[in-house]
């Protein structure tokens, strides 16, 4: 970095080609061939945007003792990820830790251009979600409960109009009519943690709901072979899905079908981080009950091996294991956590040219034993840098 100014070497994500990028200030002041002789290290591309994501470090979104201080701590780890644009995530809970929690955040970027720049939004994954053990995941029984209108404004209001994106299971008979509220109120609606038959999952889609929420995890562990409520999704052109690829959610040939299904286009890539990621493993009291990171980094319901309970990989791991997985290019992987999310949302779309917003990421791609694994170099955003 030189007189405000930084220079990024690197090949560009989607041509391969070398290429010198100047951020100056909080702007893409200029991108031109890399000179013959520069030292080119590992990749360039928008930063990356990533609509779910529950906490870190110890600190869940949602939580009846979030403070202002807590939300920026998360928020400063964003960089390290690659990520310059999120989604804080609020989980199923009662009505006033929720409203909390929404408040709390809005706080947060009210206080902070920073935290506004990269907080873009609040998604809310419930609390309107089924009931059944299996299909409501980790999500608290006590809580789960059909969506109501009256309460959402509240939680709408306490979020400085904030959420952007919510989710929602279509198994109950008021969900039509609140999609369709919603969507002309300017959120987006998602669908997961679901029991819905065939008639319903259409129903929310023909009344505006437009994603489905990790697609294939929050899901009974046996379903009848067909219907059910998978292919449903997955045949549903209407529907985006987002995605959670970090090795443990979804098996290989799961992700491959998935993208083929729905076509790269329309799928996204999550980190679905839980409040608990980044912590060594072990055993965790939370409010929702003891967890455990597991050895392999699977986080997941404490005393057993299968039941996840949220993820704690970054979305970078996504990237890498999509490219593995479903044998799609980098250029297409790197759409599925940037322009994809922020078509989805409604979000200005970042691409590395002159006069853009100076969200950029700077990354190494290494080939393993176990696939590609992406590491992060470099983060620009909101005119500043950090180096790892």
């Amino acid at each position: 970095m030189t007189d405000g100014e930084t220079v990024f070497l690197g090949r560009h994500f989607r041509t391969a080609e070398p290429i010198e990028l100047r951020c100056r200030s909080d702007v893409i002041a200029e991108v031109r061939p890399a000179p013959a002789a520069a030292q080119l290290r590992g990749w360039l591309s928008p930063g990356f945007v990533d609509i779910q994501s529950n906490g870190y470090n110890g600190q869940e979104f949602s939580s009846p003792v979030l403070t202002v201080e807590k939300v920026a701590a998360i928020v400063d780890f964003q960089s390290s990820f690659g990520v310059t644009r999120f989604l804080p995530t609020v989980t199923t809970a009662s009505s006033e830790t929720i409203i909390h929690s929404v408040r709390t955040i809005a706080e947060a970027c009210r206080q902070s251009a920073g935290i506004a720049n990269i907080a873009v939004g609040i998604h809310v994954e419930g609390p309107y979600i089924s009931r059944e053990d299996g299909a409501r995941g980790a999500h608290p029984l006590a809580h789960c409960r059909p969506p109501c209108w009256d309460e959402f404004q509240r939680f709408q209001e306490a979020a400085e109009g904030r959420i952007r994106l919510l989710t929602l299971s279509p198994e109950y008979a008021e969900a039509p009519d609140f999609i369709r509220r919603a969507t002309d109120s300017g959120v987006v609606i998602a669908l997961g943690h679901m029991t819905a038959n065939s008639a319903q999952i259409k129903a929310a889609v023909d009344a505006g709901a437009r994603l489905s929420t990790h697609l294939g995890n929050g899901a009974h562990r046996m379903l009848r072979r067909h219907p059910n409520y998978l292919w449903d999704q997955m045949a549903e052109d209407r529907l985006h899905a987002s995605l959670i690829v970090d090795g443990h959610h979804l098996p290989p040939e799961v992700v491959k079908t998935i993208v083929r299904a729905k076509s790269p286009e329309r799928c996204l890539l999550v980190s679905d981080f839980s409040g608990l990621a980044g912590l060594p493993p072990g055993r965790y009291d939370t409010e929702l009950c003891e967890l455990e990171i597991l050895a392999d980094g699977r986080l997941v319901i404490a005393g057993q091996d299968q039941l996840l309970a949220g993820a704690s990989q970054p979305i970078g791991v996504g990237i890498a294991k999509v490219m593995d997985f479903a044998a799609v290019s980098l250029s297409t992987a790197v759409d599925m956590a940037t322009r994809h999310p922020a078509e989805l949302l409604g979000l200005p779309i970042v691409e590395l040219a002159a006069g853009q917003p100076g969200e950029v990421v700077h990354f190494d791609l290494v080939e393993t034993d176990h696939g590609r694994r992406l590491d992060v170099l470099a983060t620009a955003c909101a005119g500043s840098v950090i180096t790892f």
